[in-house]
Protein backbone atom coordinates (compact mmCIF):
# COMPACT_ATOMS: atom_id res chain seq x y z
CA UNK A 1 0.00 0.00 0.00
CA UNK A 2 1.21 3.61 -1.05
CA UNK A 3 2.37 5.69 1.98
CA UNK A 4 -0.42 8.34 2.72
CA UNK A 5 1.13 11.93 3.27
CA UNK A 6 0.17 13.14 6.98
CA UNK A 7 -2.44 16.65 6.55
CA UNK A 8 -0.61 19.49 7.08
CA UNK A 9 -2.69 20.67 9.29
CA UNK A 10 -1.25 17.74 11.73
CA UNK A 11 -4.96 16.95 12.27
CA UNK A 12 -5.47 12.99 11.99
CA UNK A 13 -8.93 10.82 11.74
CA UNK A 14 -9.65 7.24 11.48
CA UNK A 15 -11.45 5.37 8.06
CA UNK A 16 -14.76 5.48 8.95
CA UNK A 17 -16.15 2.66 7.08
CA UNK A 18 -13.36 0.24 8.07
CA UNK A 19 -13.79 0.51 11.60
CA UNK A 20 -17.57 0.30 10.94
CA UNK A 21 -16.50 -2.78 8.80
CA UNK A 22 -14.55 -4.27 11.79
CA UNK A 23 -16.88 -4.25 14.28
CA UNK A 24 -19.78 -5.66 12.04
CA UNK A 25 -17.66 -8.61 10.92
CA UNK A 26 -16.64 -9.39 14.50
CA UNK A 27 -20.02 -8.65 15.27
CA UNK A 28 -21.11 -12.07 13.36
CA UNK A 29 -19.39 -14.22 16.22
CA UNK A 30 -21.61 -14.80 18.51
CA UNK A 31 -24.57 -12.81 17.34
CA UNK A 32 -28.20 -13.52 18.45
CA UNK A 33 -31.44 -13.25 16.73
CA UNK A 34 -32.07 -9.45 18.33
CA UNK A 35 -28.71 -8.06 16.45
CA UNK A 36 -27.01 -8.45 20.11
CA UNK A 37 -24.21 -10.88 20.92
CA UNK A 38 -23.79 -13.55 23.51
CA UNK A 39 -20.07 -14.26 23.58
CA UNK A 40 -19.26 -14.76 27.07
CA UNK A 41 -15.40 -15.23 28.19
CA UNK A 42 -13.53 -18.37 27.07
CA UNK A 43 -16.41 -19.93 25.12
CA UNK A 44 -16.10 -21.28 21.77
CA UNK A 45 -16.88 -18.29 20.39
CA UNK A 46 -14.47 -16.07 22.57
CA UNK A 47 -12.04 -18.40 20.98
CA UNK A 48 -12.96 -17.50 17.45
CA UNK A 49 -13.34 -13.40 18.13
CA UNK A 50 -9.84 -13.85 19.64
CA UNK A 51 -8.17 -15.59 16.58
CA UNK A 52 -9.85 -13.13 14.49
CA UNK A 53 -8.24 -10.35 16.41
CA UNK A 54 -4.65 -11.79 16.01
CA UNK A 55 -5.02 -12.30 12.64
CA UNK A 56 -5.77 -8.66 12.21
CA UNK A 57 -3.48 -7.67 14.45
CA UNK A 58 -0.44 -9.63 12.85
CA UNK A 59 -1.76 -8.68 9.18
CA UNK A 60 -1.02 -4.94 10.09
CA UNK A 61 2.59 -5.80 10.90
CA UNK A 62 2.28 -6.33 14.79
CA UNK A 63 3.92 -8.87 17.21
CA UNK A 64 1.22 -10.89 19.28
CA UNK A 65 1.40 -12.18 22.32
CA UNK A 66 -1.09 -14.18 25.27
CA UNK A 67 -0.42 -13.83 29.08
CA UNK A 68 -1.00 -16.32 31.92
CA UNK A 69 -4.46 -15.46 32.27
CA UNK A 70 -5.72 -15.03 28.56
CA UNK A 71 -4.91 -11.63 27.53
CA UNK A 72 -4.09 -11.02 24.26
CA UNK A 73 -1.45 -8.24 23.56
CA UNK A 74 -1.07 -6.91 19.75
CA UNK A 75 2.21 -4.28 19.68
CA UNK A 76 3.12 -2.50 16.82
CA UNK A 77 7.11 -1.64 17.42
CA UNK A 78 8.47 2.06 18.27
CA UNK A 79 11.41 4.06 17.19
CA UNK A 80 12.87 2.83 20.42
CA UNK A 81 11.06 -0.93 21.33
CA UNK A 82 13.22 -0.67 24.80
CA UNK A 83 10.39 2.23 25.78
CA UNK A 84 7.26 0.96 27.52
CA UNK A 85 4.05 0.50 25.09
CA UNK A 86 1.09 3.14 25.07
CA UNK A 87 -1.54 1.33 25.30
CA UNK A 88 -4.82 0.96 24.67
CA UNK A 89 -7.50 -1.84 24.69
CA UNK A 90 -10.77 -3.33 26.26
CA UNK A 91 -12.53 -6.68 25.87
CA UNK A 92 -14.63 -8.83 23.08
CA UNK A 93 -16.67 -10.62 25.40
CA UNK A 94 -20.11 -9.83 26.44
CA UNK A 95 -23.01 -10.39 28.34
CA UNK A 96 -25.34 -13.21 27.52
CA UNK A 97 -27.60 -10.54 26.17
CA UNK A 98 -25.31 -7.78 25.40
CA UNK A 99 -24.04 -5.93 22.33
CA UNK A 100 -22.01 -5.19 19.92
CA UNK A 101 -19.91 -2.09 21.03
CA UNK A 102 -19.37 -2.31 24.93
CA UNK A 103 -15.98 -3.12 24.78
CA UNK A 104 -15.34 -4.40 21.47
CA UNK A 105 -15.53 -0.67 20.11
CA UNK A 106 -12.36 -0.03 22.23
CA UNK A 107 -10.40 -2.72 20.98
CA UNK A 108 -11.49 -2.27 17.18
CA UNK A 109 -10.93 1.61 17.85
CA UNK A 110 -7.29 0.58 18.76
CA UNK A 111 -6.66 -1.91 15.82
CA UNK A 112 -8.12 0.76 13.60
CA UNK A 113 -5.48 3.39 14.92
CA UNK A 114 -2.82 1.27 13.89
CA UNK A 115 -4.04 0.64 10.64
CA UNK A 116 -4.09 4.21 10.02
CA UNK A 117 -0.94 4.70 11.88
CA UNK A 118 0.39 2.31 9.18
CA UNK A 119 -1.68 4.42 6.34
CA UNK A 120 0.13 7.25 6.81
CA UNK A 121 3.89 6.27 7.70
CA UNK A 122 3.87 6.80 10.78
CA UNK A 123 6.10 6.38 13.45
CA UNK A 124 6.07 6.41 17.01
CA UNK A 125 9.10 6.72 19.42
CA UNK A 126 7.28 4.41 21.75
CA UNK A 127 5.92 1.55 20.68
CA UNK A 128 1.81 1.15 20.39
CA UNK A 129 0.21 -1.74 21.73
CA UNK A 130 -3.49 -2.92 21.64
CA UNK A 131 -4.86 -5.31 24.47
CA UNK A 132 -7.79 -7.44 24.46
CA UNK A 133 -8.53 -8.41 28.45
CA UNK A 134 -9.99 -11.53 29.29
CA UNK A 135 -13.37 -11.60 31.30
CA UNK A 136 -14.09 -8.15 31.95
CA UNK A 137 -18.04 -8.99 31.85
CA UNK A 138 -17.38 -11.10 34.93
CA UNK A 139 -21.20 -12.80 33.99
CA UNK A 140 -19.38 -16.45 33.56
CA UNK A 141 -16.74 -16.54 35.32
CA UNK A 142 -16.84 -13.34 38.77
CA UNK A 143 -14.75 -10.96 38.98
CA UNK A 144 -15.46 -8.70 36.44
CA UNK A 145 -12.27 -7.41 35.07
CA UNK A 146 -10.53 -10.27 35.79
CA UNK A 147 -7.93 -10.61 32.78
CA UNK A 148 -6.55 -6.43 34.04
CA UNK A 149 -6.58 -7.38 37.55
CA UNK A 150 -4.36 -10.37 37.10
CA UNK A 151 -2.31 -8.10 34.42
CA UNK A 152 -2.09 -5.08 37.50
CA UNK A 153 -1.63 -7.64 40.30
CA UNK A 154 -4.83 -6.29 42.03
CA UNK A 155 -5.87 -10.31 41.70
CA UNK A 156 -3.81 -13.19 42.25
CA UNK A 157 -2.91 -15.64 39.02
CA UNK A 158 -3.37 -19.31 40.99
CA UNK A 159 -6.25 -18.44 42.28
CA UNK A 160 -7.87 -16.71 39.38
CA UNK A 161 -7.64 -19.55 37.24
CA UNK A 162 -9.21 -22.16 40.03
CA UNK A 163 -12.14 -20.08 39.79
CA UNK A 164 -14.94 -22.21 38.45
CA UNK A 165 -18.46 -21.39 36.77
CA UNK A 166 -21.96 -22.59 37.54
CA UNK A 167 -21.08 -25.58 35.49
CA UNK A 168 -17.93 -26.36 37.42
CA UNK A 169 -14.94 -25.39 34.85
CA UNK A 170 -12.56 -23.79 35.83
CA UNK A 171 -10.92 -20.51 34.23
CA UNK A 172 -7.70 -22.70 34.01
CA UNK A 173 -9.48 -25.42 32.33
CA UNK A 174 -11.33 -22.68 30.19
CA UNK A 175 -8.05 -21.11 28.97
CA UNK A 176 -6.41 -24.68 28.02
CA UNK A 177 -9.74 -25.49 26.17
CA UNK A 178 -10.04 -22.70 23.50
CA UNK A 179 -5.88 -22.60 23.42
CA UNK A 180 -5.44 -19.50 25.15
CA UNK A 181 -3.31 -20.44 27.96
CA UNK A 182 -0.30 -18.34 27.50
CA UNK A 183 3.36 -18.30 28.74
CA UNK A 184 3.66 -14.38 29.04
CA UNK A 185 3.68 -13.74 32.60
CA UNK A 186 1.80 -11.63 35.18
CA UNK A 187 1.68 -9.35 36.61
CA UNK A 188 2.35 -7.84 33.22
CA UNK A 189 4.84 -5.78 31.55
CA UNK A 190 5.56 -1.98 32.17
CA UNK A 191 3.13 0.23 30.45
CA UNK A 192 3.87 3.99 29.45
CA UNK A 193 0.17 5.16 29.59
CA UNK A 194 -3.01 3.33 28.90
CA UNK A 195 -6.11 5.03 26.80
CA UNK A 196 -9.50 3.59 26.66
CA UNK A 197 -12.22 4.20 24.64
CA UNK A 198 -15.93 3.02 25.45
CA UNK A 199 -19.35 3.84 24.44
CA UNK A 200 -20.73 5.65 27.61
CA UNK A 201 -23.40 3.37 28.63
CA UNK A 202 -25.09 6.00 29.81
CA UNK A 203 -27.68 8.97 28.05
CA UNK A 204 -25.47 12.00 29.74
CA UNK A 205 -23.62 12.58 25.67
CA UNK A 206 -26.35 12.22 23.78
CA UNK A 207 -28.38 14.32 26.23
CA UNK A 208 -25.91 17.20 26.36
CA UNK A 209 -25.54 16.68 22.16
CA UNK A 210 -22.13 16.40 23.01
CA UNK A 211 -19.69 13.53 20.84
CA UNK A 212 -16.98 13.22 22.89
CA UNK A 213 -16.72 12.73 26.61
CA UNK A 214 -13.43 13.37 28.52
CA UNK A 215 -13.99 10.98 30.92
CA UNK A 216 -11.65 12.61 34.11
CA UNK A 217 -12.24 10.04 37.10
CA UNK A 218 -14.33 7.03 37.99
CA UNK A 219 -16.76 7.19 40.51
CA UNK A 220 -15.92 4.85 43.85
CA UNK A 221 -18.33 2.13 45.02
CA UNK A 222 -19.31 0.63 48.04
CA UNK A 223 -21.86 -2.58 47.58
CA UNK A 224 -23.59 -4.42 50.57
CA UNK A 225 -25.58 -6.96 51.52
CA UNK A 226 -28.75 -6.26 53.65
CA UNK A 227 -30.74 -8.43 55.87
CA UNK A 228 -33.69 -7.87 57.80
CA UNK A 229 -34.80 -9.87 60.00
CA UNK A 230 -38.58 -9.37 61.02
CA UNK A 231 -41.73 -11.48 62.41
CA UNK A 232 -43.59 -13.28 59.79
CA UNK A 233 -47.47 -13.10 60.76
CA UNK A 234 -50.84 -13.18 59.38
CA UNK A 235 -52.04 -10.04 57.42
CA UNK A 236 -54.80 -9.95 58.33
CA UNK A 237 -55.35 -10.77 62.10
CA UNK A 238 -51.84 -9.25 62.80
CA UNK A 239 -53.13 -5.19 63.82
CA UNK A 240 -50.43 -2.45 61.85
CA UNK A 241 -49.45 -1.03 65.34
CA UNK A 242 -47.74 -4.75 66.25
CA UNK A 243 -46.12 -5.77 63.18
CA UNK A 244 -42.18 -6.89 62.65
CA UNK A 245 -42.60 -6.26 58.98
CA UNK A 246 -39.52 -6.52 57.11
CA UNK A 247 -41.15 -5.44 53.77
CA UNK A 248 -42.23 -2.00 55.52
CA UNK A 249 -38.45 -1.33 56.52
CA UNK A 250 -36.98 -2.52 52.98
CA UNK A 251 -39.28 0.05 51.26
CA UNK A 252 -38.10 2.87 53.76
CA UNK A 253 -34.56 1.82 53.15
CA UNK A 254 -34.69 1.61 49.53
CA UNK A 255 -36.48 5.47 49.21
CA UNK A 256 -33.39 6.46 51.93
CA UNK A 257 -30.86 4.93 49.91
CA UNK A 258 -32.41 7.17 46.67
CA UNK A 259 -32.93 10.08 48.76
CA UNK A 260 -29.26 9.83 49.99
CA UNK A 261 -28.14 9.52 46.12
CA UNK A 262 -29.80 12.83 45.52
CA UNK A 263 -28.65 15.08 48.11
CA UNK A 264 -24.40 14.14 47.14
CA UNK A 265 -26.03 15.04 43.00
CA UNK A 266 -24.85 15.21 40.99
CA UNK A 267 -21.77 12.11 41.55
CA UNK A 268 -23.59 10.54 43.62
CA UNK A 269 -25.59 7.48 42.95
CA UNK A 270 -28.25 4.96 45.05
CA UNK A 271 -29.06 1.47 43.99
CA UNK A 272 -30.84 -1.41 45.37
CA UNK A 273 -30.52 -4.03 42.67
CA UNK A 274 -32.04 -6.99 44.38
CA UNK A 275 -34.67 -7.87 46.97
CA UNK A 276 -36.02 -10.69 48.56
CA UNK A 277 -39.00 -11.38 50.45
CA UNK A 278 -39.94 -14.38 52.97
CA UNK A 279 -41.96 -16.68 52.61
CA UNK A 280 -43.46 -14.49 49.79
CA UNK A 281 -47.27 -15.22 50.27
CA UNK A 282 -49.60 -12.54 49.41
CA UNK A 283 -51.18 -12.91 52.98
CA UNK A 284 -48.39 -12.73 55.01
CA UNK A 285 -46.63 -10.20 56.49
CA UNK A 286 -42.70 -10.36 55.56
CA UNK A 287 -40.98 -11.76 58.12
CA UNK A 288 -37.40 -11.58 56.57
CA UNK A 289 -36.09 -9.34 53.24
CA UNK A 290 -32.42 -10.10 51.94
CA UNK A 291 -31.80 -6.57 49.60
CA UNK A 292 -28.26 -5.31 47.71
CA UNK A 293 -27.52 -1.72 48.77
CA UNK A 294 -25.07 -0.15 46.02
CA UNK A 295 -23.35 3.16 46.47
CA UNK A 296 -20.92 5.19 44.08
CA UNK A 297 -19.03 8.85 44.46
CA UNK A 298 -16.53 10.53 42.74
CA UNK A 299 -15.29 12.12 46.56
CA UNK A 300 -14.21 9.29 48.95
CA UNK A 301 -15.50 11.67 51.81
CA UNK A 302 -19.37 12.08 50.20
CA UNK A 303 -18.94 7.82 49.35
CA UNK A 304 -18.31 7.29 53.24
CA UNK A 305 -20.65 9.85 54.52
CA UNK A 306 -23.36 7.69 52.33
CA UNK A 307 -22.71 4.98 54.01
CA UNK A 308 -22.50 6.47 57.52
CA UNK A 309 -25.93 7.78 56.65
CA UNK A 310 -26.96 4.40 56.06
CA UNK A 311 -26.18 2.69 58.98
CA UNK A 312 -27.30 5.68 61.26
CA UNK A 313 -30.59 5.14 59.33
CA UNK A 314 -30.36 1.21 60.15
CA UNK A 315 -30.10 1.78 63.61
CA UNK A 316 -33.33 4.24 63.25
CA UNK A 317 -35.60 1.43 62.06
CA UNK A 318 -34.37 -1.46 64.14
CA UNK A 319 -35.47 0.46 66.90
CA UNK A 320 -38.79 1.83 65.25
CA UNK A 321 -39.71 -1.15 63.43
CA UNK A 322 -38.61 -3.90 66.45
CA UNK A 323 -36.43 -5.70 63.70
CA UNK A 324 -32.44 -6.74 63.29
CA UNK A 325 -30.79 -5.61 60.63
CA UNK A 326 -27.24 -6.78 59.11
CA UNK A 327 -25.31 -4.74 56.85
CA UNK A 328 -22.53 -7.16 55.05
CA UNK A 329 -19.99 -4.83 52.44
CA UNK A 330 -19.45 -7.00 49.46
CA UNK A 331 -16.94 -4.63 47.22
CA UNK A 332 -15.21 -1.76 47.59
CA UNK A 333 -13.68 0.18 44.75
CA UNK A 334 -12.01 3.49 45.71
CA UNK A 335 -12.93 6.64 43.55
CA UNK A 336 -10.19 7.64 40.61
CA UNK A 337 -9.60 10.21 38.94
CA UNK A 338 -7.23 9.52 36.00
CA UNK A 339 -4.15 11.18 35.14
CA UNK A 340 -3.97 15.37 34.28
CA UNK A 341 -1.75 14.16 31.44
CA UNK A 342 -3.43 11.50 29.65
CA UNK A 343 -7.22 13.67 30.53
CA UNK A 344 -5.57 16.64 28.45
CA UNK A 345 -4.47 13.91 25.34
CA UNK A 346 -8.07 13.33 25.11
CA UNK A 347 -9.17 16.69 25.66
CA UNK A 348 -7.09 18.67 23.21
CA UNK A 349 -7.40 16.23 20.51
CA UNK A 350 -11.48 16.42 20.98
CA UNK A 351 -10.87 20.63 20.45
CA UNK A 352 -8.37 19.90 17.59
CA UNK A 353 -10.69 18.18 15.57
CA UNK A 354 -13.57 20.19 16.31
CA UNK A 355 -15.90 17.25 18.21
CA UNK A 356 -18.37 18.79 20.71
CA UNK A 357 -17.09 17.55 23.99
CA UNK A 358 -17.41 17.50 27.59
CA UNK A 359 -15.56 16.37 30.77
CA UNK A 360 -17.50 13.58 32.18
CA UNK A 361 -17.24 10.85 35.01
CA UNK A 362 -17.53 7.00 34.63
CA UNK A 363 -19.78 5.29 36.79
CA UNK A 364 -19.29 2.06 35.86
CA UNK A 365 -15.96 -0.52 36.03
CA UNK A 366 -13.97 -0.55 33.32
CA UNK A 367 -10.23 -1.64 32.90
CA UNK A 368 -8.94 1.31 32.95
CA UNK A 369 -9.68 1.71 36.72
CA UNK A 370 -6.80 -1.20 37.54
CA UNK A 371 -4.50 0.16 34.56
CA UNK A 372 -4.55 3.80 36.59
CA UNK A 373 -2.83 2.14 39.42
CA UNK A 374 0.01 1.07 37.30
CA UNK A 375 0.38 3.68 34.57
CA UNK A 376 -1.04 7.01 33.53
CA UNK A 377 -4.54 6.48 31.79
CA UNK A 378 -7.31 7.90 30.57
CA UNK A 379 -10.48 7.22 28.86
CA UNK A 380 -12.65 8.63 25.69
CA UNK A 381 -16.92 7.96 25.76
CA UNK A 382 -18.63 8.64 22.57
CA UNK A 383 -22.49 8.52 23.09
CA UNK A 384 -24.86 5.16 22.60
CA UNK A 385 -28.27 5.29 21.18
CA UNK A 386 -30.95 6.02 24.38
CA UNK A 387 -27.79 5.47 27.06
CA UNK A 388 -28.52 1.24 26.43
CA UNK A 389 -26.16 -1.11 27.12
CA UNK A 390 -25.38 -4.44 28.62
CA UNK A 391 -28.51 -5.09 26.31
CA UNK A 392 -28.85 -6.72 22.35
CA UNK A 393 -30.32 -3.01 21.58
CA UNK A 394 -27.71 -1.80 21.72
CA UNK A 395 -26.66 1.04 19.35
CA UNK A 396 -23.91 3.87 18.72
CA UNK A 397 -23.44 6.26 15.43
CA UNK A 398 -20.66 5.37 12.79
CA UNK A 399 -19.73 8.99 12.64
CA UNK A 400 -19.71 9.32 16.78
CA UNK A 401 -17.31 5.78 16.84
CA UNK A 402 -15.23 7.23 14.00
CA UNK A 403 -14.61 10.32 16.03
CA UNK A 404 -13.43 8.71 19.06
CA UNK A 405 -11.47 6.48 17.60
CA UNK A 406 -9.59 9.51 16.17
CA UNK A 407 -9.35 10.90 19.32
CA UNK A 408 -7.65 8.00 20.27
CA UNK A 409 -5.61 7.30 17.04
CA UNK A 410 -4.21 11.58 17.96
CA UNK A 411 -3.97 10.47 22.23
CA UNK A 412 -1.85 7.29 21.34
CA UNK A 413 0.32 9.34 19.14
CA UNK A 414 0.60 12.55 21.68
CA UNK A 415 1.66 9.98 24.18
CA UNK A 416 3.87 8.05 22.14
CA UNK A 417 5.59 10.67 20.36
CA UNK A 418 6.22 10.88 16.70
CA UNK A 419 8.97 10.97 13.67
CA UNK A 420 7.51 11.01 10.58
CA UNK A 421 8.67 8.66 8.20
CA UNK A 422 11.34 9.82 5.34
Amino acid sequence: MKTQRIPQNGLLTVDRDRLWNSLMEQGKIGETDKGGLNRQALTDLDRQVRELFMKWGKEAGCEVSIDQIGNIFVRRPGVDNSLPPVMTGSHIDTQPTGGKFDGCFGVMAGLESIRRMNDLGIKTRAPVEVVAWTNEEGCRFPPCMMGSGVFTGEFELESTLAICDAGGISVGEALTKIGFAGEKPVPGHQVGAYFEAHIEQGPVLEDAEKTIGVVIGALGQKWFDLSIQGVESHAGPTPMSLRHDAGLVAAELITFVNRTALEYAPHGRGTVGCLDLFPGSRNVIPGQVNMTVDFRHLEADALDAMVTGLKVKIAELEELHGVQISLAPTADFAPLYFADKCVSYVRDAAEALGFGHMDIVSGAGHDAIFLAEKAPAGMIFVPCEGGISHNEMERADADDLAAGASVLLNALINAAGIEEAK
